[in-house]
């Protein structure tokens, strides 16, 4: 007897061995896969700037009020007065990514540029966290000097002379820790005093400064020079310090830099008036502000309008020196104003809440 070979019934064939070229190919598409997923997550040497998230000066922010002022009565007000911010990747510490670069190049809104053009390549992340923090803490006690004065408060400063520039007339003259007390023999007690008074000198003037050195008086001529936006400028840094008649507190994390002191300004002024500025209207705006109330530049402001309209606001409020950055950029739906003082930031706000804003201007017009 002889055994037969046995098969199962309706067995299927063995499938065909894969051939090198499908194999080569299947390999290579892993590789291809696994290295792009690589360099979508290695750090590129971009900035990607978008977009980021608003605050409202008026309201609260994780559950506490984003100002608050003691020291004077308060009041409640409707609408909001957005801070607006820009989310920027390619800092130290929060480096971009292949995929953050490729699509912020196809959004209108973001900005993607080589990342030693937004950040210096020797800061460490460290430097770069204080500078923004410090800027913060400047731009607040400047809105609060700003804020007050514009209501009519007497805001007393202690002027110290921090140093003098150089090739300046005040240079070898005033010294470092001087304390500034008068100008042409009239008394200085704000420092909104003298930078008026030195608007009013003509550049080239002498001028007599009196300060107290080592607590002892004594007088210094000293030639001004020409300031940019008219009158003159003594050549002196001063670190004033301030004695605020009311105490105002704004509370405020994960946001740094000093954008914010005009927005930061007007949410106090209208905590402290009994009118109700914005009058339920949603207005978002920018601009750094000095102790005396006038409105500067900054950077972002395409991100920042982009980022007012997702939010809601109808209005803006523009640094007059950022308008040839806003013309062509403006979302619909929103109308921006121009503003170059604390001032005139009020009055387009008490303008929008009255329905009165049809010849505020633009930075078309």
């Amino acid at each position: 007897m002889h055994d037969e070979p046995t098969t199962a019934p309706d067995s299927p064939a063995d499938p065909p061995a894969p051939s090198t070229r499908s194999i080569t190919l299947s390999v290579s598409m892993l590789a291809s896969a696994v290295l792009l997923a690589v360099l979508a997550l290695l750090p590129a040497p971009y900035a990607v700037s978008s977009p980021g998230p608003t605050r409202d000066t008026l309201g609260e922010h994780a559950g506490e009020p984003l100002i608050t002022i003691e020291g004077a009565e308060t009041y409640d007000a409707t609408g909001q007065l957005l801070l607006t911010t820009v989310s920027t990747t390619g800092r130290p510490g929060y480096p971009s990514n292949l995929v953050s670069v490729v699509a912020g190049w196809f959004k209108g809104s973001t900005a993607v540029r080589p990342v030693e053009l937004v950040f210096p390549p020797d800061v460490s992340q460290d430097e770069f966290d204080q500078s923004n923090e410090a800027a913060m803490v400047s731009s607040q006690e400047n809105a609060t000097v700003a804020a007050l004065e514009e209501l009519g408060y007497e805001v007393p400063a202690t002027m110290t002379i921090a140093g003098t520039t150089e090739g300046s007339g005040a240079e070898g003259i005033v010294q470092e820790d001087d304390v500034l007390v008068s100008m042409d023999g009239q008394p200085l007690t704000t420092y909104s005093q003298l930078v008026d008074r030195l608007f009013q000198t003509a550049p080239g003037s002498t001028v007599r400064l009196g300060v107290l050195r080592d607590g002892q008086p004594v007088d210094l001529d000293v030639v001004t020079a020409e300031r940019e936006g008219g009158g003159s400028q003594l050549g002196v840094y001063i670190d004033p310090q301030f004695d605020l008649p009311v105490d105002v507190s704004i509370k405020i994390e994960d946001i740094g830099g000093s954008s914010a002191g005009t927005m930061f300004a007007l949410g106090i002024i209208d905590r402290l008036t009994p009118e109700d500025e914005a009058n339920g209207a949603i207005i978002a705006g920018t601009g750094t502000i000095d102790s005396v109330g006038r409105v500067g530049a900054i950077g972002g402001i395409q991100q920042k309008l982009a980022g007012a309209r997702r939010d809601g606001a109808e209005w803006f409020l523009a640094p007059a020196a950022n308008c040839d950055e806003v013309t062509g950029h403006v979302p619909d739906g929103l109308r921006v104003v121009k503003v170059e003082t604390l001032h005139e930031a009020r009055e387009a706000v008490v303008a929008i809440g009255a329905g009165q804003a049809d010849d505020l201007p633009s930075c078309t017009s």
